[in-house]
């Protein structure tokens, strides 16, 4: 049975008020594949736009959307997040690798604020970079790992 259906197959928020508080971490990844030219801005450092530094303001951006996770989707529990980090990197010339790693002390889990962040983090970069070209893609959005609460979990790579 689904945590969030009950069981007349009605929706709901799953009841965290009999779990212990204890230590949770998620970490997610984002991939964004940039065109060739798209790319070629990068090659020299940060690419700087109107709006700001392109990595920068999505750093800034997946932050704010993993502490807003509970206002964005149905029955996520509000959770005051005790760190969220967002890297950027790049595993070659064309593929930015967005992750987020979040960690709290809470009777619920954080894998969707992980996700939200490396997610919102990732659409930042393509707004931003949009306007030299629409064929940016976000892709392999996907928890890496969680620790704390019932199971941890590691992807297999």
């Amino acid at each position: 049975m689904l945590s969030h259906v009950n069981e007349k197959n009605q929706p709901q928020m799953v009841d965290v008020s009999q779990k212990p508080v204890t230590r949770r971490t998620a970490k997610a990844r984002a991939v964004v594949e940039l065109p060739d030219f798209v790319a070629a801005q990068f090659a020299n450092g940060e690419l700087q736009t109107k709006k700001g530094p392109v990595t920068h303001t999505a750093i800034i951006a997946g932050v704010m959307a993993a502490k807003k996770t509970a206002e964005l989707i149905p029955f996520c529990h509000p959770l005051s997040l005790d760190d969220c980090k967002i890297s950027i990197t790049f595993a070659d010339s064309f593929t930015m690798v967005i992750e987020c790693s979040v960690a709290v002390d809470a009777k619920t889990g954080v894998e969707m604020e992980a996700l939200t962040g490396a997610t919102v983090a990732a659409l930042t970069v393509y707004d931003m970079c949009k306007a030299l070209s629409h064929e940016i893609s976000v892709r392999d959005i996907r928890l890496v790992e969680k620790r704390g609460g019932k199971s941890d979990y590691e992807l297999q790579s």
